[in-house]
């Protein structure tokens, strides 16, 4: 394993440690306009935050990701201005003795959106393919001053149930509104309800449905209810909805928010929009403290299981910040030993359908929640993830089909203590 800190301080500068079964260490720097360059290419190729249907159709048009050369030249961009050969060689060696090793990548916030799994570091000038997740696990690691022991409420040792918000009703939005579905109608995706079939065959899941359809588009799934089951013990958490990110400029990352079913008398930090209270990053760390003179901590409120993914737009953007407390860092302050995140909005299985011409058929949006889904019942997440990422990177290099494309599964990080 090789624990990476990269810190900014005008130009880029990286350490590098390795533990277990290898030993040493080594530096790197790149020059502030070499990453700007690289950093600024990339941000071209996504859809930005607060773009919305434009910025997503800018994506799939023009954008790099769209096309595995244009992609590939990008990959080229941001290894040759962010990662040391050096490095990569060492990478090799381990990889050839003791099998793929394991990259913690503590990014600083200036390249915090780089899909690090993607990087062409093949340097022979053979004109191959070979990205960093070819040789090796690709995990984030989060500031080190959220990894305090003991911060949550520590759930019962036996907890089963697996924790299952799935596109929930936005109160005030309609479906087709910007807060309204990500995952289409309850029975349009038999791919979505046989996977919440298989978590229902396989133990409990919360909330308790009948059907597999029941579980999608709840209008009861607030952060009360959210507070309540986890209290009472859960393995997992699985979002699937929408989150909204806090601009960087604003330095804020705690006004990142979670929409869950909270309507406007709902007590809380953020602010009301329409009939909907948000549930904020804010109170996940805080709770009602600033509330009432009894108030409780946000890590006894709302204390997370060792897994949680949240599957949604820019859930992982507050590793952009200077100050990390956003929802990914709640998370893991309250309790989470890994979270699964994304570092830029997601473009939805319907986005892929009307602004890329895929067929209907084809949802790439539910294979990724799938994927997660299945990882996080893998013994090791990270790994499992990284196989499916691997399997992804095949068909696009191979087929350059936009269903296969980065701009959806290379979003996805795994985010560790």
């Amino acid at each position: 394993m090789v624990q990476v800190r990269l810190a900014d301080a005008g130009d880029l500068y990286m350490t590098w440690t390795w533990t277990r079964v290898a030993q040493g260490f080594g530096t790197g720097h790149a020059p502030f306009e070499e990453v700007d360059r690289a950093v600024r290419e990339l941000a071209a190729a996504l859809p930005g935050a607060g773009e919305g249907a434009e910025g997503m159709r800018r994506a799939f048009a023009s954008g790099a990701m769209a096309a595995y050369e244009a992609e590939h030249r990008l990959a080229r961009v941001l290894a040759e201005a962010l990662w040391p050969p050096g490095l990569t060689e060492q990478i090799g060696h381990v990889s050839e003795r003791a099998g793929r090793p394991l990259v913690r990548i503590q990014p600083s916030p200036r390249v915090a959106q780089v899909p690090w799994e993607l990087l062409a570091v093949d340097d022979d000038g053979s004109g191959g393919d070979v990205r960093l997740i070819d040789l090796a696990d690709v995990v984030t690691t989060a500031p080190a001053a959220l990894r305090r022991p003991g911060a949550a409420t520590c759930p019962a040792p036996d907890a089963d149930a697996v924790v299952l918000v799935l596109d929930p009703r936005v109160p005030g939005f309609r479906a087709d509104s910007p807060l309204g579905s990500v995952l289409g109608p309850p029975r349009s995706d038999p791919a979505l309800l046989s996977f919440v079939q298989s978590r229902l065959d396989a133990g409990t899941v919360v909330p308790p449905v009948a059907t597999p359809a029941e579980a999608f588009r709840r209008t009861d799934l607030d952060r009360d209810w959210l507070g309540g089951v986890l209290r009472k013990g859960a393995r997992r958490l699985m979002y699937v909805g929408h989150v909204s990110g806090a601009p960087v400029e604003g330095g804020q990352s705690e006004d990142g928010t979670l929409h869950l079913c909270c309507g406007p008398g709902t007590d809380g930090l953020a602010e009301v929009i329409r009939t909907h209270r948000p549930l904020s990053a804010k109170d996940l760390l805080l709770g009602t403290l600033p509330l009432r003179p009894d108030g409780v901590p946000g890590a006894q409120l709302w204390p997370a299981p060792a897994r949680v993914a949240l599957i949604a737009c820019e859930s992982g953007g507050d590793l952009r910040f200077a100050e990390s407390f956003g929802l990914a860092s709640a998370m893991i302050h309250n309790g989470a030993e890994l979270v699964t995140a994304t570092r830029w909005v997601l473009p939805t299985s319907l986005a892929f359908h009307r602004l890329a011409g895929v067929p209907e058929s084809v949802r790439p949006l539910t294979e990724a929640v799938i994927a997660v889904d299945t990882a996080h019942e893998h013994h090791d997440p990270v790994h499992r993830l990284g196989v499916w990422q691997r399997e992804q990177l095949d068909r696009w290099r191979t087929g350059g089909r936009i269903e296969h494309s980065p701009l959806l599964w290379a979003a996805m990080t795994c985010i560790v203590r």
